[in-house]
């Protein structure tokens, strides 16, 4: 069998100038027309947190937009509104699979037509440029040509629903330290090669309906303002016709932004537009046709969702439907990467299963920030191996916390909101699953309005699942009041942090604010009473506050000593380690690459006293384990959805082969060549140029952990041949192992001699391929070059240059497997 290689993907969000496009082009002139100064401007301001205004009088309905990119949160951001919580971004990259990412965003698509919503805020094409960044979970890779391939692919199945994409965040937003400020300083030849090419890459093979320009400066000016990148590249080199939306209050001043080319401004009612986009050109400081190119891409995006009167949208019949569990549960289990596996320890043989870690019981199943949704179910990997192996197998000990902060109310707790005017009287209720209300915009309770509001109270119950001393805590701004048992352990204002995040409310440390001793299936009363004031200056309107709890906390010493005996008396240890919202999340950077708490000395005792131990790493990003070559498997698992456990189980017991394979390189910080992420007098030189990932580890001769690639399956592949013919590689391999596998074919490019100048990587990823076959089989991998493979930007002459002589292709298994070569000239 065969399987051709991935390019960016098929162009199935393009506007074609056919018959078609042309009577849409049409519509939007007429709406045009009929629109005054007014109405353009406020069409160009988000009149809340999540939505453009409805025009009535062209035919102009409100246009939704909501946060992904693992799922569709819609315009309320809570548990009572659940979303499908697919695997991570870097867990969608692992797969090495573009139809895959197209099924995840078709998936998504019918999400966001479940919940009202027109504009996917996703995908994050930012790359891994530092293993320090905390927000790299929702990237897919250090790769800008596997970054390319997976967003186009996942972009087009967004918009094969009739939904649109926001490519972000344009660009170079790569850590989150200093976000809203930092000026990254990025050569013109890294800028192309790295940073623009995964969008330049999904402009030309998706067609996205938009972008999001990002916080952040670039080379001195803010990309919310940025004329030379916005205008000349973007939408003059590389014909992008689709809206430019900024990021969440990234839109500084109303002029500038304009002529930069931003097209909206989010969110309202406060921004830069609408208003001061209507005084500007009252006063002449911005002309009204300036304003109708921006009113124009707005009306074009409206009439490719279908809300704009008159004009056929882009898509008129959706997709097939999509089992949106079944989907998550397979895309995990394609995502996971087994990186060691000593004496074939996986798949599992039958037997005792010592399962250990709090994050097997309590799974941590995305990362922090804004792209966090709440799904219906969550399946732990307690849940799942319990489901899968037979009744008894599976012993369970929590051997370490990671958290050493208070979480959401979740376990044990049935809370709802209740919300009062001044004068006490309540004026609405709702719902509150996990304690945690971020009630933004128009998205309050009915009956509530932010003028009427004077108070949220959380009230319910908690039954502790533990006894021992409980902590209760409070995460949010403002005055609190807090109630456990009939006694009020705190009454205070909680004051934001001098020069903080702004959305401090949402990405703010938990704090403790009562001990409580309580007895395991005994409920309490609990209520945490929180007053309703928008800051000064709050560029939207929102209610952001939570509840918080933390269990017993037990002596670390007991808890891993707990462990060892479970796996000593099991034929199987299964620890799973994790990283925590506190580590990964957006809103800042990682201070190290280590796991947090006790979790390295876990997996040491536990290894030996089972020598055959499987480690089961629960993160988004790199993490250090100094423990590797002690134990027998290390599987990596991502943040894997709300079915990861199911999937794990899959993985684990063999029924299904882990598929993934790094997407981007594992190793240690001391060893990794670029590590900064903290700007010096407000900016950050980008000193290394084009050398990040496993470009810099190759030219500093470093090794890691694993390696760029890497991922182990449940059988054998030889390599037997590589043809070329033009640019078009054929590489045939065979399964030379037991078992039907996948295999992930990569094929690199290095230029020789001449080729090699100026200098460049020493080889870089320039296709791949999925290949199946039985055992026995073979199986012929077709990958087609892109001419891009073969350039580097010229900074004097400021294009593209082709740069000709002799290279060699290199197939394998990983950026330091490689398994055979051939040689191309150009």
């Amino acid at each position: 069998m065969a399987a051709t290689g991935t390019g960016p993907g098929s162009d199935t969000g393009a506007t074609t100038r056919t018959a078609a496009g042309t009577a849409v082009e049409a519509v939007v002139e007429r709406a045009l027309g009929r629109l005054g100064p007014d109405a353009k401007t406020r069409l160009l301001a988000g009149q809340d947190a999540w939505s453009l205004p409805a025009l009535p009088e062209i035919g102009l309905r409100s246009l939704v937009m909501s946060d992904g990119p693992v799922g569709v949160r819609g315009v309320r951001w809570t548990a009572d509104d659940p979303s499908i919580a697919l695997p991570s971004p870097t867990a969608l990259a692992a797969a090495w699979d573009p139809g895959l990412a197209h099924r995840a965003g078709a998936l998504l698509a019918q999400e966001a037509r479940r919940k009202g919503v027109h504009v996917l805020l996703a995908p994050t094409v930012n790359l891994h440029r530092s293993p320090l960044g905390g927000r790299h979970f929702e990237a897919y890779s250090e790769d800008p040509y596997l970054t390319g391939v997976i967003g186009a692919a996942y972009v087009n199945g967004v918009q094969s629903g009739g939904v649109g994409t926001t490519v972000k965040h344009f660009v170079a937003n790569d850590a989150e330290t200093d976000r809203f400020t930092v000026d990254n300083r990025v050569g013109e030849r890294a800028l192309r090669e790295l940073y623009l090419a995964p969008f330049e890459a999904i402009v030309a093979g998706a067609r996205p309906w938009g972008v999001m320009t990002a916080y952040n400066t670039v080379n001195g000016t803010t990309m919310t303002e940025h004329h030379h990148l916005v205008n000349e590249v973007l939408r003059g080199e590389w014909g992008f016709d689709g809206v430019n939306v900024s990021d969440w209050s990234a839109a500084r001043d109303t002029v500038r932004a304009l002529r930069g080319g931003l097209d909206v401004a989010m969110p309202g009612p406060r921004t830069v537009y609408g208003e001061a986009l209507a005084t500007a050109v009252r006063d002449g400081r911005l002309t009204e046709t300036e304003v109708d190119e921006a009113v124009r891409r707005v009306l074009r995006l409206a009439a490719r969702v279908g809300v704009l009167e008159g004009a056929e949208p882009a898509v008129t019949e959706p997709p097939a439907p999509i089992d949106g569990e079944a989907l998550a549960r397979e895309l995990a289990r394609r995502s996971f990467v087994l990186l060691r596996n000593e004496h074939d320890a996986l798949p599992l043989e039958p037997g005792s299963v010592a399962l250990v870690g709090a994050a097997a019981r309590d799974a941590r199943i995305l990362g922090g920030g804004s792209a966090t949704v709440f799904p219906a179910r969550v399946v732990s990997p307690l849940d799942g191996l319990t489901a899968a192996l037979p009744e008894g197998a599976v012993r369970y000990a929590v051997g370490a916390d990671p958290a050493t902060e208070l979480a959401f109310a979740d376990q044990g707790f049935s809370l709802r909101a209740v919300c009062r005017d001044a004068r006490g009287t309540v004026i609405g209720t709702r719902s509150a699953p996990n304690g945690q209300i971020q009630w933004m915009g128009s998205d309050l309770p009915e009956g509530v309005t932010p003028d009427t509001l004077h108070t949220v109270e959380l009230t319910g119950t908690f039954t502790p699942r533990e006894s021992g001393p409980h902590t209760f805590g409070t995460k949010g701004t403002g005055a609190f009041t807090l109630t456990v048992a009939g006694t009020t352990y705190y009454d205070d204002v909680q004051r934001p942090a001098e020069d903080g995040d702004p959305f401090e409310a949402f990405f703010g440390s938990p704090q403790p604010r009562a001990r409580v001793e309580l007895t395991a299936g005994e409920p309490v009363e609990v209520r945490l009473a929180h007053v309703f004031a928008l800051p000064d200056g709050a560029p939207f309107k929102a209610v952001a506050f939570a509840l918080v709890h933390q269990e017993p906390v037990r002596d670390p010493e007991e808890l891993i000593a707990e462990a060892v005996e479970a796996a000593r008396a099991a034929d199987t240890a299964v620890v799973v380690v994790a990283t925590t919202e506190r580590v990964e999340s957006e809103g800042y950077d990682r201070k190290d690459l280590r796991l947090p708490g006790r979790q390295d000395d876990l997996v040491r005792a536990v290894a030996a006293a089972n020598p055959n131990t499987v480690v089961v790493v629960n993160a988004g990003s790199p993490v250090e384990m100094p423990w590797r070559e002690e134990v027998a498997a290390v599987l990596l698992g991502w943040f894997p959805g709300q079915e990861g456990g199911a999937a794990l189980a899959d993985v684990l017991t063999g029924a299904h082969e882990p598929g993934g394979r790094l997407p981007t390189t594992w190793g240690s910080l001391a060893d990794a060549p670029v590590t900064e992420v903290v700007p010096t007098d407000g900016a950050l030189a980008y000193r290394e140029g084009v050398f990040i990932g496993y470009r810099a580890w190759e030219k500093e001769n470093r090794t890691p952990a694993y390696p760029f690639g890497h991922g182990l399956g449940y059988t054998a592949w030889t390599y037997e041949c590589a043809d070329v013919t033009g640019t078009t590689v054929r590489v045939r391999v065979r399964n030379s192992g037991g078992r039907a596998g996948r295999e992930v074919v990569q094929v690199y490019l290095a230029p020789v001699g001449t080729a090699a100048t100026p200098e460049r990587p020493a080889r870089q990823l320039a296709g791949f391929a999925v290949v199946e076959a039985g055992p026995g089989e073979s199986a012929e991998a077709v990958v087609e070059i892109p001419g891009r493979a073969f350039e580097v930007w010229d900074e004097a002459d400021r294009r593209w240059s082709f740069v000709k002589g002799s290279y060699e292709i290199q197939a394998g298994r990983s950026i330091a497997d490689r398994r055979i070569t051939a040689t191309i000239t150009v």
